[in-house]
């Protein structure tokens, strides 16, 4: 069964950086689109950016885009979310997922991980 878990989280002032790790068990990681998305307190989940499975097309949400790059090191199986100029608002548990599919557009999200809490102080 694929597992996926995330690290990386942490406690950190606006304006500072964190790099997300989510490593993933399973064979063929490279045929897979992989995600990350977020869960702020009181908030439904949303997505944060995606990869697909050769990491050579991504999407980042408008919210994060410039500060957030998703990238994919498919030798070792881990998937990762820089995060730079964080705010406030980026604060939420993040979760890495594992697509069924390799590209981002159909994207159907199979696996979960338990998350890592970002918490950004003003």
């Amino acid at each position: 069964q694929v597992q996926l878990v995330e690290s990386g989280g942490g406690l950190v002032q606006a304006g500072g950086s964190l790099r997300l790790s989510c490593a993933a068990s399973g064979r063929m990681f490279s045929s897979y689109a992989m995600g990350w998305f977020r869960q702020a307190p009181g908030k439904e989940r949303e997505p944060v950016g995606a990869i697909s499975g050769g990491g050579g097309d991504t999407n980042i949400s408008d919210s994060v885009k410039g500060r957030f790059t998703i990238s994919r090191d498919n030798d070792k199986n881990v998937l990762y979310l820089q995060m730079n100029n964080l705010k406030p608002e980026d604060t939420a548990v993040y979760y890495c997922a594992r697509s069924e599919t390799f590209i981002i557009s159909a994207a159907r999200w199979r696996y979960w991980g338990q998350g890592t809490q970002v918490t950004v102080s003003s």
